[in-house]
């Protein structure tokens, strides 16, 4: 497998996705119920309602990628949220396959003064 996943977007899915779905039915999802463009060189990612199945698509310009790891003994973290599609950086995706939870980590705050 070729492709940058430094200069790629990453979105996510939350929530479970039916991943008997192969290609076109993922590619639907993304188009349809993301509002995203399958064919623009970014990865998308779907996971089960167990969690433990991933599958991934990608577009390479002559085709679609589509990859799939499936965990025999854990569950991968996954945002429960089913709203907007979630764009995640390659770090957030290394942190997600290795098992962190950083949709659970504390939120950075901002604060304009002290009060």
């Amino acid at each position: 497998m070729i492709f940058d996943l430094s200069t790629a977007r990453i979105f996510i899915r939350p929530g479970n996705t039916d991943l008997r779905k192969a290609v076109n039915g993922l590619t639907a999802i993304v188009q349809e119920g993301m509002a995203l463009d399958p064919f623009n060189g970014s990865v998308y990612l779907f996971c089960n309602r167990e969690r433990k199945l991933l599958k991934v698509i990608y577009w390479d310009k002559t085709g679609f990628w589509l990859i799939q790891k499936r965990l025999e003994k854990d569950k991968f973290p996954w945002p429960e949220d089913e709203s907007d599609a979630r764009e995640l950086t390659a770090e957030q995706l290394q942190m997600l396959l290795t098992g962190i939870d950083f949709f659970r980590a504390h939120q950075e705050l901002f604060y304009k003064k002290v009060s």
